[in-house]
């Protein structure tokens, strides 16, 4: 099973200086992505247990349209293992105009993660 979000990053998200957002925003879209696989699969919420393997291989920006993937790679009685990962797919270009914009394509990779749930035993 694979479940995909997309979100525009809002300047009210910037952290850091060039309008850069921090690690914690990407983590908490997979968080919601993964409670949504866990409805599909489970009828229920489930719960976050683990990440592992988080890379942050490149900045995400106040402006950006980021897409987030979740994909169960395991399933066990109660756990689920899943691959994330965060693509960049509109990125602004405040150096073009305040309002403009583009399509990245192909998409840059921004995150991926390892992360495990848990759901309720059935």
């Amino acid at each position: 099973m694979k479940v995909t979000h997309r979100r525009y990053v809002p300047a009210s998200h910037a952290h850091y200086g060039g309008s850069l957002v921090d690690g914690a925003y990407v983590l908490g879209l997979f968080g919601d992505v993964a409670t949504e696989v866990c409805i599909r699969m489970d009828g229920d919420e489930g719960l976050f247990a683990s990440y592992q393997d988080v890379q942050f291989r490149a900045p995400v920006v106040a402006g950006d349209v980021i897409e987030v993937t979740a994909e169960v790679t395991r399933v066990g009685t109660r756990s689920r293992t899943l691959a994330f990962e965060a693509r960049v797919v509109c990125r602004a270009r405040p150096d073009l105009s305040p309002s403009a914009s583009e399509v990245l394509d192909p998409p840059l990779v921004v995150t991926t993660a390892v992360g495990t749930v848990v759901v309720p035993a059935k």
